[in-house]
């Protein structure tokens, strides 16, 4: 164990990760554990604090102990005797708990030496793991609400959209639109009643930014609505957040409480004649709610469906009423930008895509989690050098952006910076940043007919492209999946996917076709594969493959014969054991079961191996 320097009079404060990911690795025991015996043990200069989602999910639960920014990681809560004896008693790091970087093996203590966390530029995240987002002092301690204060005492709306303008922030919610742009619409529309919403549904599976952010750093978000509400004119705001997100429903309300207590929210806010009140609406989980225009109909009591636009929402929005509806994201990096200023924030990112995003990395990647990186930064960079690879050491086949109606890129396109401008030209899109990485044993077909599910069964239904557009299209994939897809049914595909991009009212349906256009785009010989050969060439498709055991590697050893779940095989001790493919339901039991050593059961598709029809002695 390594020597901490310190001396007796040294303070530790012991930040124990309580998010989402964290809990369900069960820190909330360390948690309740560390404070049990630092308190029996009377350990007076340690303080036990909490903290919400640090963003290495892969590595929770974490703890981080300060000074210096010691970083246990995969703690257990047995492991908390080791922390509390030798770290904060006798000041020797537990390095057994330390993160090792998978390539060299070597033991890296400190957490802004992690290469997870050191290539990252974190804005959005800047509190997420370092303050306590139950406690409003940790915020104001590391300067929360000082960019309202300066809004509301020395900058005029006007100052304060032109601030924002300059910065080049974009919506991190979807599309991208200009924030300065619609928050100037909004402003300029006409009438005393306007309002503001923090949209936090963020339905994506895989997708969990907005989730985290909220259960990190709720008063980030809150002070950015805050100064968005004082540059349009509104006096009200709505945050609706998804039912599913108990957590992040909890913290907010918890901030809000604060708030008031505090003169951040309510009326005559610190005294400057603004007034604010903020309701939270708890959205069902309906997708489409992510969709502007479903969500204001969704707050407003009605069914989640989108309607037409024009008028837009800055002009038109909730009960008739100017909105503007900025994401999570887009609103935790206002008060950053406010007391950095326009210049700073602008000279990040590229030309035209400015500032930082925030990726939810999840898939077949070795370190999932939370990561914001500067705008413009390569694929390749963020998948290998913050991502640490593919997971086992496999072989990348493609990396899905923007949830389930993004694009799915090759391993042609690592060197792809990542912007909206060149995503958008790869045939994806930014989203509200969701990533999933494939590896080479993912079927590509079966990927667009998975997500095709998600947004078919998420359509609104309201508009015929969309309804019954997805339908169609999920109809060929299935069809080609199970080996009964036509020549011609790729082709069909394209058509049927441009004419609901090009025809579907709302975001859900111009881009529920993204990933399937994009499969076929880069993988078109897998379709081909799958229609013309009845082949998955990554032995994915359950109707196109099959299991053999080799007559010259099977012992005998019965061990696929006792698992298997249906009777399929048939054999003796010292018999070579054959597969009935008429009853194998193809669950892949015996493939998992069969020893290594021996590895006398494959998988495989679009070919017949010949074996015994019937079990036969084992030949000597």
């Amino acid at each position: 164990m390594g020597k901490i320097n310190r001396t007796s009079k040294k303070r530790y404060i012991v930040h124990v990760c309580l998010g989402t990911g964290c809990i369900s690795g069960g820190s909330l025991n360390i948690y309740k554990s560390l404070k049990q015996q630092v308190d029996s043990l009377k350990i007076k200069n340690v303080l036990i604090n909490f903290t919400g989602c640090h963003g290495f999910c892969q590595r929770g639960p974490i703890v981080d102990i300060e000074p210096g920014g010691i970083f246990y990681s995969e703690v257990k809560e047995e492991d908390v005797t080791d922390i509390v004896q030798q770290h904060l008693k006798k000041g020797k790091f537990v390095d057994r708990l330390f993160y090792r970087h998978p390539s060299t093996g070597e033991t890296i203590p400190c957490s802004r030496d992690i290469p997870f966390y050191s290539r990252q530029q974190r804005i959005i995240l800047r509190n997420c793991g370092h303050i306590n987002p139950e406690n409003i002092g940790d915020y104001l301690a590391v300067g929360g609400y000082e960019s309202l204060k300066k809004v509301l005492t020395e900058m005029t709306p006007e100052q304060v959209i032109s601030e924002i303008s300059s910065s080049g922030l974009r919506g991190r919610g979807g599309a991208g639109f200009l924030t300065g742009l619609k928050w100037d619409l909004c402003h300029r529309s006409p009438g005393n009643e306007k309002y503001i919403i923090c949209n936090a549904d963020e339905g994506d599976p895989g997708a969990f930014m907005d989730r985290s952010i909220l259960e990190a750093d709720p008063h980030s978000v809150l002070e950015g609505m805050l100064i968005g509400a004082y540059a349009i004119g509104a006096n009200q705001g709505y945050i609706y957040c998804r039912a599913e997100y108990p957590l992040a429903l909890e913290r907010l309300r918890i901030a809000l409480r604060q708030m008031e207590e505090h003169g951040f929210l309510g009326n005559d806010i610190l005294g400057s004649g603004f007034n604010f009140h903020i309701k939270i609406k708890e959205g069902a989980g309906a997708f489409v709610c992510g969709e502007e225009t479903a969500l204001i109909a969704s707050i407003e009591g009605k069914r989640g469906m989108p309607r037409t636009r024009p008028p837009f929402p800055a002009i038109s929005g909730l009960w008739g009423k100017p909105t503007i509806i900025n994401n999570v994201k887009t609103l935790a990096s206002v008060p950053v930008i406010i007391a950095k200023g326009s210049n700073w924030y602008s000279g990040i990112g590229t030309e035209k895509s400015k500032g930082t995003v925030v990726f939810a990395l999840t898939g077949k990647i070795a370190n999932s989690g939370l990561v914001e990186v500067p705008m413009g930064i390569e694929l390749r960079e963020l998948i290998y050098e913050i991502g640490g690879g593919i997971s086992g050491g496999r072989k990348f086949k493609a990396a899905q952006t923007g949830g389930p109606s993004g694009g799915c890129l090759p391993a042609s396109m690592l060197n792809l910076p990542i912007d909206y401008e060149s995503l958008a030209d790869a045939g994806s899109i930014m989203g509200s940043g969701g990533m999933i990485v494939m590896d080479e044993d993912t079927c590509v077909v079966d990927i667009a007919r998975y997500f095709l599910i998600f947004t078919q069964a998420e359509s609104c239904g309201k508009c015929v492209p969309c309804r019954v557009g997805t339908r169609q299209m999920l109809i060929i994939l299935e069809r080609i999946t199970k080996g009964d897809g036509v020549p011609g049914d790729v082709e069909l595909l394209e058509r049927l996917a441009n004419t609901v991009k090009l025809g579907s009212l709302c975001g859900l349906g111009q881009t529920a076709p993204n990933p399937v256009l994009t499969t076929i785009r880069y993988f078109r010989s897998e379709y081909e594969e799958h229609i013309n050969n009845k082949r998955c060439p990554a032995l994915v498709c359950k109707e196109l493959i099959s299991f053999y055991i080799l007559p010259e590697k099977c012992k005998g050893c019965r061990i696929c014969f006792k698992n298997c779940p249906v009777g399929a095989i048939s054999g003796g001790k010292k018999l070579i054991h054959v597969i009935n493919h008429e009853r194998c339901i193809k669950c892949g039991t015996c493939f998992d079961v069969c020893p290594k050593r021996f590895s006398a059961v494959v998988k495989v598709s679009g070919k017949q191996i010949k074996v015994p029809e019937k079990p036969i002695p084992i030949s000597k």
